[in-house]
């Protein structure tokens, strides 16, 4: 569904799967796709499409996560375009909207603050910016008007193909590893990252509950 989905967009001259399962390997040239087998030693993605990126004469490279079955092909050409417009712009990714307080306060949704030019300030799995009262204290009360100031981050990234491979040479810092967000990396060693608002509110997959969530929205399952 993935492959599918990246396929629709124009701007991509090409869509590959990197891998160091033999059962996705075998699954994607089943259906014609194009798939590379990778490195099992890879500690993140980035690190992944990084060695099938040092093999490609490209100028961006878009990771696409698997983990994100509904991808809407519009978001993936907004995360392409910024290269387009701003030479100095080496990485980029998505945000939307926190649309309840069950998002802002789960750690499986990552959130997301930028400067007043669009680059990324911090991720985390907290919610930020922390909402101060007279009370203080976690988890913080918000009112629902006030949740149109929190984003969420949607895990697509597009990078410079130079920077992409740079990037993976670079060791894993603290707040990378305390967080659990390997974007922190970028961000660390002093490096922005462009952040597009979308539209498009992803379903990853990380629980077994978005798993059932999937299946409730594609119709598969009763609600």
């Amino acid at each position: 569904m993935v492959y599918e989905r990246c396929k629709e967009v124009d701007l991509l001259e090409r869509v590959v799967v990197a891998t160091d399962d033999e059962r996705i390997y075998t699954e994607v040239v089943s259906f014609g796709g194009e798939c590379v087998m990778t490195s099992p030693n890879h500690k993140s993605g980035t690190d992944r499409i990084a060695e099938v990126a040092k093999s490609l004469d490209v100028d961006v490279v878009v990771n696409v996560q698997g983990d994100e079955p509904l991808i809407s092909p519009e978001s993936i050409k907004q995360a392409i375009i910024p290269f387009f417009e701003n030479k100095d712009i080496v990485m980029t990714t998505l945000k939307t909207r926190i649309n309840s307080k069950e998002e802002l306060f789960n750690p499986n949704v990552v959130k997301v603050v930028c400067d007043k030019f669009g680059y990324a300030l911090y991720f985390s799995r907290l919610p930020i910016p922390y909402g101060k009262t007279v009370e203080m204290g976690y988890p913080f009360k918000v009112e629902e008007e006030m949740l149109k100031n929190y984003f969420k981050h949607i895990g697509l990234y597009a990078y410079k193909s130079d920077f992409l491979i740079k990037l993976s040479e670079m060791s894993p810092t603290f707040l990378e590893e305390r967080e659990g967000l390997e974007q922190l990396r970028v961000l660390e060693n002093g490096y922005k990252i462009f952040v597009v608002e979308t539209e498009y509110n992803s379903i990853g997959i990380d629980t077994e509950e978005d798993y059932i969530n999937l299946k409730k929205r594609l119709g598969e399952i009763d609600d």
